[in-house]
Parts: structure tokens; C-alpha cells; sequence
């Protein structure tokens, strides 16, 4: 069973839930998916499902793209291509939608994307470093300062935190609680902040911990 959609980060508001209390959430439109390709053990020697989210318009497809597209049924090509690995046999074929009332509200979810990139930054910024005093007169302010000794060890030690570039990594947010799911318009409200600036693509699927154990 496909427990993962390709998203959208919309961006965030707050809503008042079941016992009126207002929850900032985030709004992320996920799905449709499109099932692009279908991997089995006895051909590909795994369990897995390509899924497709948002059409890519057809001069910026390759033909390779387009004819990948093609053997699933679609017209264009999709512009987000993401694999999802199965324990079991796909049900689902080449061609299939995914949508997002797969999630239900209440439940945990994993949310995994990339974060804002804020380019080249020192260390105060960076790692929170305290810097020198901030007063007239002392000519260090916001600089490193020292980084290792000179006789030993004579180097710098591994993992020594250093200006340089910032963000722009992949992270995932675990056990997120789904809010509301407003099937119509492909949209789920997310208790919290996910990775990412509004308009990234994001990949919710179904959280790995924090589940209700199996009786």
C-alpha cells in the first residue's frame, strides 16, 4: 500500500480545531501523484512505485522524459519525479492516481524537504557563536577567533565550526499531526512548521515512529 505523496508547501496560517484551540498549521497541497513506473522483485529485485506530481510543460521535456511519460498513459511528462519503496507487491499500475485522502486527519506524518538557502555565513550566524565584545575600540566583533593550538595538537581540530554555506539541506520533520484534509482541493493542513520556502516541493508519507503498535 502507497503511503507517500509528493507536495507542495503552500504556506502557513492557523485554524481552531476540535476543542477550539487555535493550531498554526501548514498548508500543503499534495497529490495527485500519478503512478510513472511500477518495480517488482521478480524484475527490478525490489518492491517499488515511481510517483509524478505537478505536469512539466512539453518544451522543457526531453524525449526521454516524454517517453517515459508515455508508457504510464500521461500526455505530458511530470515535473516531480519521486520513487516509493513497498514491503510488498504494488497493487497499483502504470497510470493510477494517488490522492491524498490515503492520509487521514489525525494521524502522524513525516514531512521531508529542503531547506531555505541563506548562502555564505559566518559563524555568529551560522553556529550561534558569541563573538567578541560588541563595544568601541575592541576590532573584534563578529570574527571566529581562535581555532587551534599551536604546538598541540598543530592542527584544527575535526568538525571545528567555520564560516560557510548555509541551508539548502534535505530534512525531514517526524510525527506531524494532519489537522484537517480538504479532499477536493488536494490539500492537508499540518500541525507546525515543515522544511522549506512556500512553493517548494516537499514528500509527506506516513510516519515511521510514534505509531500505534499492531495487536
Amino acid at each position: 500500500m502507497i503511503n507517500t505523496l509528493i507536495g507542495k508547501k503552500l504556506g502557513m496560517t492557523q485554524v481552531y480545531d476540535a476543542q477550539n484551540v487555535l493550531v498554526p498549521v501548514t498548508v500543503v497541497e499534495a497529490g495527485p501523484c500519478s503512478v510513472v513506473q511500477v518495480k517488482t522483485v521478480a524484475i527490478d529485485g525490489y518492491n517499488a512505485v515511481q510517483l509524478g506530481f505537478s505536469a512539466q510543460k512539453v518544451k522543457n521535456s526531453s524525449k526521454a522524459e516524454l517517453a517515459h511519460a508515455k508508457k504510464a498513459g500521461l500526455e505530458v511528462a511530470p515535473r516531480v519525479l519521486s520513487e516509493v519503496r513497498l514491503n510488498e507487491a504494488p497493487t497499483q499500475k502504470a497510470g493510477d492516481v494517488v490522492t491524498v485522502e490515503i492520509f487521514k486527519e489525525g494521524q502522524l506524518i513525516d514531512v521531508t524537504g529542503v531547506t531555505k538557502g541563506k548562502g555564505f555565513q559566518g559563524v555568529v550566524k551560522r553556529f550561534r557563536v558569541g563573538g567578541g565584545p560588541a563595544t568601541h575600540g575592541s576590532m573584534f566583533h563578529r570574527r571566529i577567533g581562535s581555532i587551534g593550538m599551536r604546538q598541540t595538537p598543530g592542527r584544527t581540530w575535526k568538525n571545528q565550526a567555520m564560516p560557510g554555506h548555509m541551508g539548502q539541506l534535505q530534512r525531514t520533520m517526524q510525527n506531524l499531526t494532519v489537522v484537517k484534509v480538504i479532499a477536493d482541493k488536494n490539500i492537508i493542513l499540518v500541525k507546525g512548521a515543515i522544511p522549506g520556502a512556500n512553493g517548494e516541493d516537499v514528500i509527506v508519507r506516513t510516519a515511521i515512529k510514534g505509531q500505534p503498535k499492531a495487536r
